[in-house]
């Protein structure tokens, strides 16, 4: 069983899309950000950045005590490589699934966030940031669609780095990105969306 400290952000969806789809039994523990609650000493405990993701894994596979994880990008890593899904098993090809998780990670969950935070929840508009990051934005989805234009999925085959970028590409209408503009993000996408546990994380998201 996993506990799944949760809220509906692109970065919670991520880990949740995954347990979907290796099918681990998981309890989801709701996180209320907007009441503080990840400040709360138990979840701190757990997740010491006070940040949503976080799991904890009470039948690790070296048998001993429940094992705690925050970072999505570490839980990814960790439950493929438990559960042998989605990662591969041969370092060559094991370096593209590295290559756009920490991508994602670093560059398209960042940037992404920030311009839907300076357009849809900052207390005024700064024009100077909305530019900025949509500039940014717009760069990098050129730079998916630039990887998906040789390659039917991120990293060869359906792996933890399109289940990372997915839940950001989700919110391409609120990042002012028109997937129409895109055509390979938009034949990724809409193939992922076809996914049974897709369907099942975004019924009740």
């Amino acid at each position: 069983m996993i506990d799944l400290y949760y809220a509906a952000t692109p970065n919670g969806l991520k880990v949740k899309l995954l347990l979907e789809e290796v099918g681990v039994p998981y309890k989801i523990i709701p996180i209320n950000l907007q009441k503080g609650e990840q400040f709360n000493p138990e979840f701190l405990a757990i997740s010491p950045n006070n940040k949503i993701p976080a799991i904890v894994d009470h039948h690790p596979s070296d048998g001993g005590a429940p094992l705690s994880l925050f970072e999505s990008g570490a839980i990814l890593l960790y439950m493929a490589e438990k559960e042998r899904r989605f990662l591969p098993a041969k370092s060559r090809e094991m370096g593209p699934v590295f290559e756009w998780l920490f991508w994602q990670v670093s560059e398209l969950g960042p940037m992404s966030g920030q311009l839907n935070y300076f357009n849809t929840r900052a207390p005024e508009k700064v024009p100077f940031a909305i530019e900025r990051y949509k500039k940014e934005v717009e760069r990098l989805y050129a730079v998916l669609e630039r990887r998906l234009s040789a390659a039917e999925f991120l990293a060869g085959e359906y792996s933890i780095a399109d289940i990372a970028c997915y839940p950001w590409i989700a919110l391409h209408a609120s990042s002012g990105q028109d997937l129409n503009a895109f055509p390979n993000i938009k034949r990724w996408f809409d193939r992922i969306s076809e996914r049974e546990a897709v369907k099942r994380v975004y019924q009740h998201p």
